[in-house]
Parts: C-alpha cells; sequence; structure tokens
C-alpha cells in the first residue's frame, strides 16, 4: 500500500472515530441546551417581573424554569392519580372536545404523549419472526393482542395481531394479522429488538453474546 493511501485510510479511521463519539456528545449538549432555556423561558412568562431571579438575586439562573417545570408537572401528575383530579382531567377532556380546531390538534398530541411515555414492555407481548413480504424473507415484529371478533371469523386458527416496525423508525410501522402458527418466537426483549431495528441491524452484541 502507497504510503499516501495509508495515511488516507488512517485519517479516515481516526475521523470516524473521533465523529462516533462527538456528535452524540454535542447533540445531548444541544439539545438539553434547548430544553433548559425552552423550560426557562416558559416559567418567567407565567411570573410576575418581580418574582423573576434576576430582581430575587441580581441574576438570572439558567435551569432554575426547568426545575420550576418539573414541579408543576410532579405536582399535576399527583392531582391526576387523585379522583378530584381524574373528574379536571374527564372534564378539560371534555371541553378540548367540543372546540373545533382545538378538539384535532389536542387529541393528536395527546396520543402522541401516550404513546411515547408509555414503556415498550407495556405496549407489546413478545418478539417473533414473520415471513413478509414474501416466503423466505423475514422480518421482526412486535406481538400486541389478538385480534377483534370480526377478524377471528375470517380465520379458524388463532391469529395474532403483529405490529411491523419500520427502520431506523421502529415507532412507526403497519399492523397485519397472522395465524400463531405462522410465526416464529425469538429469545430477545423488546429493548433489543429496538436497538437491533434502530440500528439496521448493525447493534446486536447483546443477544448474540448471550446465545454463544
Amino acid at each position: 500500500m502507497k504510503p499516501i493511501s495509508a495515511l488516507k485510510k488512517i485519517f479516515k479511521g481516526y475521523m470516524i472515530a473521533g465523529t462516533a463519539v462527538l456528535v452524540p456528545l454535542i447533540g445531548t449538549y444541544l439539545i438539553l441546551k434547548f430544553i433548559i432555556l425552552s423550560a426557562d423561558d416558559l416559567a418567567m412568562s407565567l411570573l410576575p417581573a418581580r418574582l423573576h431571579p434576576d430582581e430575587l438575586f441580581g441574576k438570572d439562573i439558567p435551569g432554575l424554569g426547568l426545575i420550576a417545570t418539573i414541579i408543576l408537572i410532579l405536582i399535576v401528575g399527583i392531582l391526576t392519580r387523585l379522583y378530584f383530579g381524574k373528574k379536571l382531567v374527564q372534564l378539560g377532556d371534555y371541553i378540548m372536545s367540543k372546540i373545533p380546531l382545538g378538539r384535532g390538534i389536542y387529541s393528536g398530541i395527546k396520543q402522541f404523549m401516550t404513546a411515547i411515555l408509555t414503556r415498550s414492555e407495556d405496549k407489546f407481548k413478545s418478539v417473533v419472526a414473520v415471513e413478509y413480504p414474501r416466503k423466505g424473507c423475514w422480518v421482526i415484529g412486535f406481538v400486541t393482542a389478538e385480534p377483534i371478533a370480526q377478524i377471528k371469523r375470517i380465520d379458524e386458527k388463532r391469529l395474532l395481531n403483529i405490529f411491523i416496525p419500520t427502520t431506523p423508525n421502529p415507532t412507526s410501522g403497519f399492523l397485519i394479522m397472522v395465524p400463531q402458527e405462522d410465526t416464529k418466537p425469538l429469545d430477545m426483549g423488546i429493548d433489543e429488538a429496538f436497538k437491533l431495528l434502530i440500528s439496521g441491524g448493525i447493534v446486536q452484541n447483546t443477544f448474540t453474546k448471550r446465545e454463544l
């Protein structure tokens, strides 16, 4: 190998290694910075000017708004667990459902947050392999439940609802109903399957080592 080609290969290797380390760190920093500043702006907009940190302490305190937001979320979470709080939430849902423009936005955001905040273990029962879209091709699927009664009447076999996720975004996908005998259970957890899908099959160390 020529010296220039060898140097290019070494340089490329170092660049890839450095990028793999720095990009997640910088990305995490920028996202956290955005969240903290946004929470600060929101909290400060709700407080009277005399209660702002620069008025009370003589200087701005970054992150104070985030702390206030977390406390507010905790208080609301505690209240919604109580009977009175649940009734208030139901009343709020009813009021928002009567607003022509707001009900679509509110319903969409609420469904999105419910899907994000619900643990994957609670949404999916197990991981299976399914032949799709043709025989001989296998995809990873998540068993969600058994189909509704109308679907069960189509086939005498026991059918399963299988969510087929997409790569690299496994939160999107489509639903198929498959006879249980046509699925192959996989010895991996829900989180492991998500890592495999997000990485496009690259990250598979955990269950590969376990099989060995």
